[in-house]
């Protein structure tokens, strides 16, 4: 058994959650302001660009949901198991936990990436 800080765990998953949050907000307006920029007229590599952001828009607001999603079942988990008095956590909960925070940071990194994707373009088409 591996001792861990439950309350800190938790604490974690809400930070990830949170700052998923922030990130569907964004992508959420950024999406609308591509459709704003595809009204425009527009040269064919843009208009394929166009398409390309709301594709990965679109994904990764999916990916957002299904992450949060799994972070919320792991922080429920968490909170059961205090609430069983179960003051250690098994060797699974601890890698679960790691391996969540490896998907946050690995989608965080993609929608870095995308966010700065999205401003070179709108960069290049005003």
């Amino acid at each position: 058994m591996v001792q861990a800080d439950i309350p800190q765990l938790s604490g974690e998953c809400n930070t990830w959650r949170e700052a998923l949050r922030h990130y569907k907000d964004e992508f959420t307006s950024d999406k609308s302001r591509l459709q704003q920029v595809a009204s425009q007229p527009l040269s064919k590599d843009e208009l394929q660009q166009v398409e390309h952001l709301h594709n990965q828009f679109h994904i990764q607001l999916i990916n957002i949901h299904d992450l949060k999603q799994a972070i919320k079942t792991h922080d429920r988990m968490l909170s059961f198991k205090s609430a069983g008095e179960e003051v250690q956590l098994n060797e699974d909960a601890m890698a679960n936990h790691e391996n969540l925070f490896e998907q946050y940071q690995s989608l965080e990194n993609t929608l870095k990436e995308l966010r700065e994707e999205f401003t070179v373009f709108l960069n290049r088409t005003q």
